[in-house]
């Protein structure tokens, strides 16, 4: 019997997250830490409410998931994202040991692959899981922003 519970599913649950981002003027990014089909994080983008450039969805999720473990390393962990992660997380996500990372959009200009950031050797990493989707909502959040400007 197939488990119900794959990329797809563990990307709506940080789409979930995004969603709430965009609810509160934060720019739209989700994600969630997995363990063994298990949630034990999850977190968007608090950039505006703490007035804080590291509070990414990515940042907010490895500390959750670090205090739920109780530890600082989130081996056979994965990462669901809805954007790729920057620089400053892939830096986080490279030192936490994070066995995967699953992002949905791709960030041409400041993602972390094509600036060739290096992540941990034993990371894993697979793009484009529920990319429309994510894309549009980023798409949303932007036109409206610029509407109310």
């Amino acid at each position: 019997m197939e488990t119900p519970f794959n990329d797809t599913y563990f990307m709506k649950r940080a789409l979930q997250e995004a969603e709430i981002a965009f609810d509160k003027g934060e720019i739209p990014v989700g994600a969630v830490i997995v363990v063994k089909d298990r949630i034990i994080a999850r977190a968007h983008n608090l950039t505006e409410l703490l007035n804080d450039v590291t509070a990414h969805a990515e940042m907010q999720a490895i500390t959750a998931a670090a205090n739920f473990l109780g530890g600082k390393y989130l081996t056979n962990c994965t990462l669901y994202v809805t954007l790729e992660p920057c620089q400053m997380c892939a830096g986080a996500l490279y030192w936490s040991q994070i066995s995967n990372i699953v992002y949905g959009a791709r960030d041409e200009e400041r993602g972390c692959l094509n600036l060739n950031t290096v992540l941990h050797p034993k990371t894993m990493v697979t793009g484009g899981v529920l990319a429309d989707e994510a894309s549009q909502l980023l798409k949303r959040f932007f036109i409206q922003r610029r509407n109310l400007n």
